[in-house]
């Protein structure tokens, strides 16, 4: 390969990793940072075959599409609750532990929150521990496991067997299943498990019980901590685990989790709006584009906060799009005129025409 690009491009492309599975969580707990590359002025872009232009703007695309997690207030505040019942992992085998929930809207970055601690934690037991426990068998701090539409029981000992990569993930009883599980987080010494998208359980229904039970009696039997993320999982009546009225008192999901919520980023304070522009500030100079200036997302604070009603998720798309369009416009900066016109996701559109 004759260009810096195509260089840059083979080894830092975009990742495609299968959290889902030991080996792509593996990878993305030791994936180590994309290396910068200069921002080139449009001279310079001038002066670029045909070849070099192309690899030049697709691994921009890629590094604009990549922001680093920001410490915003949110993520902040959602770690102090996790590392305060994390303190419970350290209870000796006998005594359970408690369990977050990190409940909130969509596009608020739960599951990156969620992600970025438990990456923190398996690279902490790493290197205190290494990556082989004293049995000899492959360490692996944390499992992610996201679940799907009607998860059953048994898929969900599924899901949890083939993020391990055992053989029989697909076949014997709830039961055989169960146990395998067990086994699997035992053996890899497993302290973490990160249950995701826990919203497409239902738990009023039969199976969502089943569920529900299930992962109290593994939280019961395991020396784990369990970080589970969803979307309105306290109007599902997962605290109280489908029941209703006096019932629900009864349930012993509610005292055993601690819901962490995460909210929206407001500007109706003057320390929200603060908050908001410190975010804007921070992912400013990530951006590569030939026009690029000092004040390029500040100055449109407040457009980008209607367009996105403070929704992180939104936020982020509508800047990876916007670069993408500047980029292939030539216009090279990011102003009201691109803010304002490309396109982000339904909801967000929605919101922003009607106010």
């Amino acid at each position: 390969m004759s260009n810096p690009w195509a260089r840059w491009l083979a080894v830092h492309d975009t990742a495609l990793f299968q959290m889902s599975r030991k080996a792509g969580w593996d990878a993305f707990v030791n994936a180590a940072p994309r290396p910068d590359f200069p921002t080139l002025t449009l001279a310079e872009m001038a002066d670029l075959s045909p070849e070099e232009a192309e690899d030049y703007g697709e691994a921009r695309v890629v590094w604009n599409t990549n922001p680093p997690t920001v410490r915003t207030q949110q993520l902040v505040s959602a770690y102090q609750v996790i590392d305060e019942v994390m303190a419970s992992n350290r209870r000796d085998a006998d005594k359970l532990r408690g369990s977050v929930v990190i409940d909130a809207e969509p596009y608020l970055g739960k599951t990156t929150i969620a992600t970025r601690y438990a990456r923190d934690f398996h690279r902490r037991i790493y290197r205190r521990y290494g990556h082989t426990t004293a049995e000899g068998n492959q360490r692996l701090p944390v499992a992610f496991v996201p679940l799907n539409e009607g998860i059953t029981l048994k898929g969900l000992n599924q899901k949890l067997l083939e993020f391990y990569g055992h053989p029989a993930a697909r076949r014997g009883s709830r039961t055989e299943l169960t146990a395998l599980a067990i086994d699997c987080v035992a053996s890899c010494d497993t302290r973490l498990i990160v249950i995701d998208e826990l919203h497409f359980v239902d738990f009023a229904g039969r199976h969502g019980t089943e569920v529900s039970n299930h992962l109290k009696g593994l939280a019961n039997e395991l020396p784990v901590t369990f970080i589970y993320v969803g979307v309105g999982l306290r109007e599902r009546r997962f605290f109280d685990e489908g029941l209703h009225g006096d019932q629900a008192v009864l349930a012993q999901t509610s005292r055993r989790a601690t819901r962490c919520p995460v909210v929206p980023f407001s500007t109706s304070t003057d320390a929200g709006a603060r908050a908001w522009a410190t975010l804007l500030a921070t992912l400013e100079p990530h951006y590569k584009l030939a026009r690029a200036r000092p004040g390029m997302l500040t100055d449109h604070a407040d457009l980008l906060h209607k367009r996105t009603q403070g929704r992180i998720g939104s936020l982020a798309t509508l800047l990876e799009r916007a670069c993408a369009r500047a980029i292939t416009t030539g216009t090279e900066v990011l102003d009201a005129d691109v803010l304002s016109s490309v396109r982000i996701d339904n909801a967000a559109e929605h919101l922003s025409q009607s106010t």
